[in-house]
């Protein structure tokens, strides 16, 4: 059997990720039908209740804020040839700083010295969680894998205890610290949209949003167009090769890391100054590893990971109204759907992509065939 030709860039980008979100829903749209739902009814409920109106498209895309920092972090790590799984203890490391900067400053400090003070404090102490697995893979030979798993149990012990013993109040049940004051609110969309006069109703989205988008551009442009994301990519396609041409595998392992944890530590603007006004434990709830399933989705490339994160955002949001508006539609079977999307396009992918890429191929014959008999003839009109 002869191989299947490369996917064009486009393709892959592209076609492959529509396709194996085709099969996805075509195989939960079976499974769905087994335990005897109307596959049409829950679709119409899930994209109704994400995007039909203004506040589950709030809701929607709130969570997809969330998603794009988690993605992008899993992507600028594979791209430096490391498969970070430590974002969840990175963003909980990121929420800490976050919210530390929010304890010490938010009542006597404007909005505008405290907001970005937190979203530095945040990016650092993500970065600085994910640099030591970075450093124990680059010098200590530490498999990244084992040291970010063990880190992410790290992170949460470590907040458990610092709000156990240090940060809640005297007296407080909850294990949480006491609310923010003014200045480390950052503006929901109901209040930026009502200062341009645009009605919007209440909900958890706000501008870390702007923060997410920006963020992505951000890692576009790095990686693809300067010289430190070159030697990046460089090193992750491959080491030996990187280090012939002068790059340092090392630093740049170390980099990279340093980066993927400073990203996923932004999740605390969208969770701690955009939401919770507070800092709490299982401010987080998985979307570290949710992340890795948008990385996949999105082909690791920043456009690919937003539209993968307003589509698990969807999914979560949707998966919420069917689970209420769909009698014997459990919140279970909404996991079983994300399960399906992760499963073909992590895994499945490289079993469909052969078959695209065959497809691909053929077609692009058949189009330069025609275009050379329609040039021998003399064109359409002959």
């Amino acid at each position: 059997m002869t191989s299947a030709p490369p996917l064009p860039r486009w393709a892959d980008l592209i076609l492959l990720p529509i396709i194996n979100l085709m099969v996805a829903m075509l195989a939960a749209a079976v499974v769905v039908a087994l335990v005897g739902q109307d596959p049409l009814q829950v679709l119409s409920v899930l994209v109704q209740g994400a995007f039909g109106t203004p506040r589950g498209l709030s809701y929607t895309l709130y969570y997809a804020t969330t998603f794009i920092f988690t993605g992008l972090a899993v992507a600028v790590a594979f791209h430096g040839g490391l498969f970070n799984i430590g974002g969840e203890g990175q963003a909980v490391l990121g929420g800490l700083g976050t919210g530390l900067v929010g304890i010490w400053l938010s009542h006597t400090q404007p909005a505008w010295v405290v907001l970005p003070l937190m979203l530095l404090a945040g990016a650092a102490f993500g970065m600085v969680w994910a640099a030591v697995p970075g450093y124990l893979q680059a010098y200590r030979g530490s498999h990244i894998v084992i040291t970010t798993i063990m880190f992410n149990f790290l992170a949460s012990s470590l907040l458990v205890y610092l709000l156990v013993n240090h940060l809640k109040p005297p007296g407080l049940m909850a294990v949480e610290t006491e609310p923010f004051g003014p200045g480390a609110l950052l503006p929901g969309a109901q209040q930026a949209l009502g200062w341009l006069s645009i009605a919007w109703p209440n909900s958890p989205l706000n501008l870390s949003l702007l923060i997410a988008l920006a963020a992505a551009v951000g890692v576009y442009l790095l990686l693809w167009r300067t010289r430190a994301g070159y030697g990046l990519r460089a090193v992750g396609s491959s080491p030996s090769a990187a280090a012939y041409a002068g790059i340092s595998p090392q630093r740049q392992i170390v980099f990279s890391m340093g980066l993927s944890g400073a990203l996923a530590g932004m999740v605390g603007m969208n969770e701690i100054a955009g939401v919770n006004h507070k800092l709490l434990l299982d401010f987080i709830n998985g979307a570290g590893f949710t992340g890795i399933a948008v990385a996949l989705m999105g082909r690791n490339h920043p456009v690919g990971i937003v539209l993968a994160s307003v589509l698990f955002g969807a999914l979560f949001q949707g998966g919420a109204e069917v689970s209420f508006e769909v009698r014997g539609f459990s919140r279970d079977m909404v996991v079983m759907l994300q399960g399906f999307i992760v499963l073909f396009s992590g895994a499945m992918a490289y079993v469909i992509a052969p078959h695209v890429g065959r497809l691909v191929a053929w077609l692009g014959v058949r189009l330069s065939r025609g275009t050379v008999a329609s040039a021998a003839t003399g064109g359409p009109n002959g």
